[in-house]
């Protein structure tokens, strides 16, 4: 890269971590970094991972983004994009409560988790031999959060901005097993007794198993291959919507619902 490109990534960089720690939101980044440079908007998130882990955070796992082939139209990509899961955005499990003021744009968005049970470290790996190292699996809320303002955000914005990571909440793990269909599998996301979202496991690039392969393969690419331990949320099985104070309730078919609270 550049040596302009690399002053504008460590500017970015700062821009997003003063939005964060503060929750007032910023304009777009895009126009900061060259266009649709994918690689230099990781640049921008990879800075900011560290220095969040220089603060003492410590990562436990990756999200995947943008796995709905209607949203990669939408932002002009034809891929997904990820971001670093820290310990301080796990909101807990059944009946977590989170504060809402503690964000910036909040939206909420149903999926499957899936626990690693080993390190993921060589590329191209079948569905099954990729499913061999998945320990558990889990009705899981990603919490989205975007600090770019208005949520005017493409897909350089976003990567930038951790994959507009903002928290999760994982339900009651259990076993995973590689004959699981997960694609058939139904979700319905509802905010107290009203559906606000519903889908299936196939809106995940068809499967949660092949987001989790992408994920995998870039991880390996960009020098941070997934390990044991690691919690990958593997991407929205329907709509995302905005996260108001309430109640909302996760239904995916096989697992227990998934509850949890948002307060003002």
């Amino acid at each position: 890269m550049s040596t302009l490109t690399l002053d504008a990534i460590g500017m970015v960089a700062g821009r997003i971590m003063a939005a964060r720690k503060t929750n007032q939101p910023i304009a777009p980044v895009r126009a900061d970094l060259p266009p649709k440079d994918i690689a230099a908007a990781y640049a921008v998130q990879q800075l900011n991972v560290r220095q969040l882990e220089a603060e003492g955070a410590r990562r436990v796992g990756r999200k995947i983004g943008l796995t709905s082939k209607a949203v990669q139209q939408q932002l002009g990509v034809d891929q997904p994009d990820f971001g670093v899961l820290f310990d301080f955005m796990n909101f807990g499990g059944l009946g977590a409560e989170v504060s809402i003021s503690g964000l910036i744009a909040p939206r909420i968005e149903a999926e499957m988790a899936f626990l690693l049970g080993r390190d993921i470290e060589r590329k191209n790996m079948t569905r099954d031999e990729l499913a061999s190292q998945v320990e558990a699996i889990a009705a899981s809320a990603e919490i989205v959060d975007s600090a770019i303002a208005s949520w005017d955000i493409d897909i350089v914005d976003t990567v930038a901005d951790n994959a507009s990571s903002g928290g999760f909440v994982v339900g009651p793990w259990q076993p995973f097993t590689p004959d699981m269909d997960l694609p058939g599998r139904a979700m319905r996301l509802l905010r107290g007794e009203h559906e606000v979202s519903r889908g299936t496991g196939a809106a995940s690039l068809g499967h949660p198993i092949e987001a989790l392969a992408w994920l995998a393969d870039t991880s390996i690419d960009l020098g941070s291959p997934l390990r044991a331990g690691e919690v990958v949320l593997s991407g929205a099985l329907g709509p995302m919507v905005p996260l108001l104070p309430g109640d909302y309730f996760i239904e995916i078919e096989g697992f227990p619902t998934l509850w949890l609270r948002a307060t003002s």
